[in-house]
């Protein structure tokens, strides 16, 4: 994709959503359940559309929500549920519209205090601390956000009682039935008017931001970032983590100081990212540049997107960290500085993450469990607390508490930079220091993901070529960019799930191809620790064998 002619230079007027239209299409606009691009779909990461397109309006919520509520009906959840909302301008009205379900359904609701944003892992930590009490109904949550889409995008998905996101087969009974829904006109789908929810009793708040905040020193060494003075730089990019700051500052007499304190729908303080769009990726360069022209003034600079669980760390003189290198230090770290943590503990990586993690955990002697694509399959390890770290590529991970026991069984962002400046003050040294010195040790990384647009049909072939084992023959060659094939992967070796994609793998470098689970996106990965030609090659003849599959 080539990089527009404004990355990272601040939007413009033309580049920014009418939201006054977009709501009008949220409540006006119907979407036709025959057309697949307007069915409830969930992905990765649930479902998310955008009102212009019929992809995300007052209907799929409607009919979300109610599939949500028959599902714990079945499974016998019975306790209130957590909403929790981040700062897109859709969020505000599917928050809402899934009130009025959940109150005419009588299930009780959890909200923050206040009419406060309620970020991802507040939600999940809540969910978790809930479901400690014994003989308590079991708590679940409804997060309504599309994470670091764009401004016009929204998005909702369903924690379980286990805090984290649903597992693809609470997904897929929740499509099918919200879709059901959908063709029978909502027949079947309670709603109470809003004004008659709030009276109803079910709707309690709660300060679910104190009990976060008070809690963190459980999982980072606050002490610690408070004794050595680290001077910190967030920039919230308009999230729904904006107001924690200054009680996280407040509560640990931490030096935080807020490069940018605006909250607006439209995103306009936005710069734009590679594409040109409006984009609150805190691991893009472009859409961090904001944060970047103060990286010298603070000893780290922190950024997350609107529903911080993802996580960008800046680094003087270096910049914004690739995620890959901070997960890497982050585990080293941790894996070096919890005492309390049982040397049992595995490591989960996901599939299309760097082996600059596989080197660490081998130094380490530590397990490493590879799995597909999707926090998903980190949760039961960090629910039951024998996986000690979760991460992701695209800079989501989580982590145990410092004493070994579960934190939160979902992507947390807060943890992830706060433990940047922890790592700062009890090392003395940046996280771009310390993955300097990884390089030297175990070579350097080149690494590189490419996506492409994908026709359904194209998809769908793909998607069943690698439903099923794969060899070496199968590629039509037995060496990559030199280097002999050693492992052909359709399912991840450390849990034996399909990757819903390839993955090839030789001494040197590897490379990874699947569809988005969430966008009409095909994703080529690879890395070479050999050189950055090297990584071309990989990945040109990557594509040549993908090429070869679908013919």
């Amino acid at each position: 994709m080539a990089l527009h002619e404004r990355a990272g230079l601040a939007a413009q007027q033309r580049d920014l959503v009418n939201i006054p239209k977009l709501m009008s299409h949220y409540y006006r606009l119907s979407p036709d359940v025959t057309n697949d691009a307007q069915k409830v779909t969930f992905g990765t990461s649930g479902h998310r559309g955008c009102a212009f397109s019929k992809s995300f309006n007052e209907k799929h919520i409607l009919a979300i929500v109610q599939a949500v509520v028959d599902h714990r009906i079945e499974e016998g959840v019975k306790g209130p549920m957590i909403v929790g909302i981040d700062t897109h301008a859709l969020s505000q009205a599917a928050y809402v519209t899934a009130l009025e379900v959940l109150t005419a359904n009588s299930v009780q609701v959890i909200v923050a205090k206040g009419d406060e944003y309620t970020p991802t892992p507040v939600v999940s930590h809540a969910i978790i601390a809930a479901n400690r009490v014994q003989g308590a109904g079991l708590t679940d949550g409804l997060i309504i956000t599309p994470s670091h889409n764009p401004p016009q995008d929204g998005g909702i998905k369903y924690n379980p009682p286990h805090g984290g996101p649903a597992e693809g087969g609470i997904t897929a009974w929740v499509e099918q039935r919200a879709n059901d829904y959908l063709a029978k006109q909502l027949e079947g789908v309670k709603r109470l008017n809003y004004s008659v929810a709030l009276k109803t009793g079910l709707i309690v708040e709660r300060d679910l931001m104190a009990e976060y905040v008070v809690d963190l020193e459980q999982v980072i060494d606050m002490q610690a970032i408070k004794q050595a003075g680290i001077r910190i730089g967030v920039d919230p990019l308009g999230g729904s983590g904006i107001h924690y700051w200054a009680k996280i500052a407040e509560q640990y007499g931490l030096d935080i100081t807020l490069v940018n304190d605006r909250i607006d729908p439209a995103f306009s303080f936005m710069p734009l990212d590679k594409d040109g769009k409006i984009r609150m990726d805190c691991s893009s360069p472009y859409a961090m540049a904001g944060l970047l022209a103060h990286q010298d003034a603070f000893d780290i600079c922190v950024g997350n997107d609107p529903d911080y669980d993802r996580h960008g760390i800046v680094c003087p003189d270096t910049g914004l960290m690739n995620p890959n290198h901070y997960l890497a230090v982050a585990i080293e770290y941790l894996l070096s500085h919890r005492p309390l943590w049982s040397a049992a503990l595995k490591i989960g990586k996901t599939l299309v993450s760097s082996a600059m993690i596989d080197k660490v955990c081998r130094e380490q002697a530590r397990s490493l469990c590879e799995v597909p694509v999707g926090f998903k399959w980190f949760v039961d390890g960090l629910a039951d607390a024998s996986f000690a770290f979760g991460g992701e590529e695209s800079a989501g991970a989580a982590f145990l508490r410092r004493d070994g026991g579960s934190w939160c069984t979902d992507k947390d962002g807060f943890i992830l930079v706060l433990l940047a400046a922890e790592i700062l003050a009890v090392t003395g040294k940046t996280p771009a220091k310390l993955y300097a010195e990884m390089v030297e040790r175990h070579g350097e990384s080149f690494y590189k993901r490419i996506d492409s647009p994908v026709n359904p049909k194209r998809k769908a072939k793909f998607n069943q070529l690698v439903s099923e084992p794969l060899n070496v023959s199968d590629l039509g060659c037995e060496t990559m960019a030199g280097d002999t094939i050693l492992e052909v992967l359709t399912h991840a070796p450390g849990n034996g799930a399909a990757i819903g994609g390839i993955k090839v793998v030789t001494e040197n470098a590897w490379f990874a191809a699947r569809p988005s689970g969430t966008e009409a996106l095909f994703k080529l990965y690879g890395e070479s620790f050999v050189s950055q030609a090297h990584l071309e090659q990989v990945l040109e003849q990557a594509q040549q064998m993908i090429e070869r599959l679908l013919a």
